[in-house]
């Protein structure tokens, strides 16, 4: 099943947002479900930009990323392998701490275990929320 994940590019000098497609095994059932398969797919991508060590960069992507003050080649330099069932854990716990939102189209998806019915080609839009630090007074 193929979903797609609307994201915000950094560095990117015009405000777009592009929809990745991502390849679900089966459709998830709830947001808990959605949760641990794109955090899985995330960290197969992850392991395998480790593995393969290269990158290499275009004209515009340099440009792109010069304009927030910092070139990152996309290599990742360290040796350990991140543990999915951690990473499971820390990105449910980050939404039951309301550290982001996930919205399916234009409804927003506030409870775990409800039952979500995902068809082909349906829009995920996870929104992360940024704390304001500072005083009250």
């Amino acid at each position: 099943m193929h979903l797609y994940v609307n994201m915000k590019q950094l560095g990117k000098r015009k405000n777009t947002i592009d929809k990745v497609a991502f390849s679900y095994e089966k459709a998830p059932e709830s947001l808990r479900e959605l949760i641990g398969e794109t955090v899985k797919i995330c960290v197969a991508d992850y392991i395998d930009r480790m593995d393969r060590g290269e990158a290499v960069l275009s004209k515009e992507q340099i440009e792109d990323m010069s304009q927030i003050g910092k070139i990152a080649f996309g290599i990742v330099y360290g040796e350990k392998k991140p543990d999915v069932k951690k990473a499971i854990e820390t990105a449910v716990q980050g939404f039951e701490d309301g550290l982001f939102r996930v919205f399916l189209g234009d409804r927003e998806l506030e409870n775990l275990d409800e039952k979500v019915e995902f068809a082909e080609g349906n829009e995920i839009t996870f929104i992360r929320l940024t704390m304001l630090a500072g005083r009250m007074w």
